[in-house]
């Protein structure tokens, strides 16, 4: 079986050798970087990754910048980043989903919390990338652009389709509404605006028809999150 590629940037060797040692019984290959500049450099020579676990307080540059130039590369933009860091404030969680996190873990964490949620990371990378994504009762089919919601069509605007494509593709992660509004209106978010909360309303509606439970749950004053559980 082909082990998942893991790069870890992170300054603190003892830290970095706990992720190599957690990550070896998972069967996991993990590549550890102290500066971002040195993972960059390994991307140069076409090193390829799974995921990134990426901190947020690094030498050189930081956790924030190199996220930025990770979501800006053809070759990285779709790498999964699970941003990790003592900083485990609101603000810097949102900043990092902002600019493109997939996930934030804050230090100190449990090593089986964090190799769960590589996991289910690396999960969703692999079926976003695919033609059927599929979470519970409700499936989107992307080559036949279709939704089934427990076996039954559901028939969407585009927006609401891309929307609910976003959502599902993020599984289980906080999407901002910032992040929502680039994605589907192809817009910067400007402030308060009821276009995106008037579109989850419908297509909570929409979903509701064939199945009781709730999927698409707010999490206030920052977004939105696709979930079998609340």
């Amino acid at each position: 079986m082909n082990k998942h590629k893991i790069f870890v940037v992170e300054d603190d060797r003892s830290i970095s050798g706990l992720y190599e040692i957690a990550f070896d019984s998972e069967e996991f290959e993990v590549e550890c970087f102290e500066r971002a500049e040195d993972m960059f450099r390994a991307f140069e020579k076409q090193e390829k990754c799974d995921i990134i676990i990426l901190d947020l307080m690094l030498p050189g540059m930081n956790g924030l910048d190199a996220l930025k130039l990770l979501k800006a590369g053809e070759s990285t933009k779709s790498i999964p980043i699970i941003i990790v860091s003592a900083k485990g404030d609101e603000k810097d969680k949102v900043e990092g989903l902002n600019l493109g996190a997939d996930d934030y873990i804050a230090k100190p964490f449990g090593m089986l919390e964090l190799i769960a949620r590589v996991k289910a990371n690396i999960r969703k990378s692999t079926l976003a990338g695919g033609e059927i994504i599929s979470v519970g009762e409700i499936t989107v089919n992307n080559a036949e652009h279709r939704v089934l919601v427990a076996g039954n069509e559901v028939q969407l605007t585009l927006k609401e389709y891309k929307l609910l494509k976003l959502l599902m593709e993020r599984c289980d992660n906080v999407v901002t509404r910032e992040k929502i509004l680039t994605a589907v209106w192809d817009y910067e978010y400007f402030g308060e605006t009821r276009t995106l909360d008037m579109h989850i309303k419908s297509l909570r509606s929409k979903l509701a028809q064939f199945t009781e439970a709730q999927y698409i749950h707010t999490v206030r004053g920052v977004g939105y999150k696709f979930s079998k559980n609340k």
